[in-house]
């Protein structure tokens, strides 16, 4: 499938990229919710007890939060009144600046305190799925989905070959109990200027088997989840596999993988790409099934870091948690889990996997 782009800068600075099948017109015009430069400034700062960064972007307490239904900056407008993020076009998907960035490469002079700092940079994009403001990430059309895969991965090779990122991380929150402040389909992408703790820890377990074995382990564990049986998967695909794990720590987990160990969403073939779109919207569609409403959830990438190193132990996959209690369904995060990191699972992957693969979809 062609891929075409369309590069465009925002009258405040902000760079805008609109993507779609078929060539795009240059006399698309970027427009802005924002017209003065913007010049957002963040840190970071070192936790020593937990040998990790944390960002610091106060300028983020402005951002919009849940606006009236006549102004969606995130959809096209022709009202002066009301400017958006995006303009009217036959663009598909668009991908901006993100107007209150956590991380952004204008980062600067941190303060000093007693602990270490630096200047947070990286880059933090929006991106919009679709022009569709009521649809949903698993109502779009299978080739629309390929499309976003693909946008995917011009943007993991984009940003990761700045010298200022060493990790991209693609991500969707979905509903407001995730404190998501626009009702419209998108996503983000954070691109962190270190890999990020749980990223490394992944990694950190996938090279001690991969130098033990010569193989990678999430592949070997898809292997082994498959020779255990089809009761925890919910799509299986020539190259791309969705299942609640044995190991899941939240009920109604799911990970999606290709089979072969790709170390980033931009090693995929195109046969795989278009597996993972397949696999991507039946796991959505049975989401939303299960109760017959939309169903909040965190959605997150992890794959190999642009750090530079060779990671031939990365096997690329999304993971969804979902992200609010439900009677007898669902559970809080608690102290066990939130301050120790120690997950109490009230539900066996099994069963759970079974009420999603009960959901019947169409994925025409």
């Amino acid at each position: 499938m062609s891929v075409h782009l369309l590069r465009l800068t925002k009258p405040d600075g902000r760079a805008l990229i609109l993507y779609g099948r078929k060539p795009l017109p240059d006399t698309l015009e970027a427009p802005s919710a924002n017209t003065t430069p913007v010049r957002p400034n963040s840190h970071l700062r070192w936790h020593p007890l937990r040998g990790e960064w944390v960002a610091y972007a106060g300028h983020r307490q402005n951002r919009t939060f849940l606006p009236p239904p006549e102004y969606n900056p995130l959809a096209p407008s022709r009202d002066p009144q009301h400017p958006t993020e995006v303009p009217e076009g036959p663009w598909e998907i668009a991908v901006f600046d993100n107007l209150f960035p956590t991380l952004t490469p204008l980062a600067h002079d941190p303060p000093r305190t007693i602990v270490d700092t630096r200047p947070g940079k990286g880059a933090c994009e929006v991106v919009v799925f679709t022009q569709d403001a009521k649809t949903t990430l698993g109502r779009l059309a299978l080739p629309h989905l390929e499309l976003l895969v693909d946008v995917w991965a011009q943007r993991y090779e984009e940003l990761g070959a700045r010298e200022d990122v060493e990790y991209v991380f693609p991500f969707e929150n979905r509903g407001v109990e995730v404190g998501v402040t626009l009702h419209h389909p998108h996503g983000q992408i954070y691109a962190y200027p270190f890999v990020p703790p749980i990223a490394a820890r992944e990694l950190a377990e996938q090279r001690a088997y991969f130098d033990a074995h010569g193989r990678g382990l999430l592949e070997d564990h898809l292997r082994a989840e498959e020779q255990d049986g089809p009761q925890r998967f919910v799509y299986t695909g020539n190259h791309v596999v969705a299942l609640v794990p044995v190991c899941a720590r939240y009920p109604y987990e799911v990970w999606i993988a290709p089979r072969r160990g790709a170390a980033s969403i931009a090693d995929l073939t195109r046969e795989e790409r278009a597996d993972f779109a397949r696999a991507l919207k039946t796991v959505l569609l049975k989401y939303d099934g299960l109760w017959q409403k939309p169903f909040p959830y965190i959605m997150v990438f992890h794959q190999a870091p642009t750090d530079g190193a060779p990671h031939p132990e990365a096997h690329v996959h999304v993971e969804f948690y979902p992200a609010y209690r439900m009677p007898n369904r669902l559970k809080f995060l608690a102290g066990s889990e939130t301050g120790a990191g120690v997950f109490t699972a009230d539900t066996l992957p099994d069963e759970k996997a079974a009420e999603l693969r009960a959901v019947e979809v169409s994925l025409e």
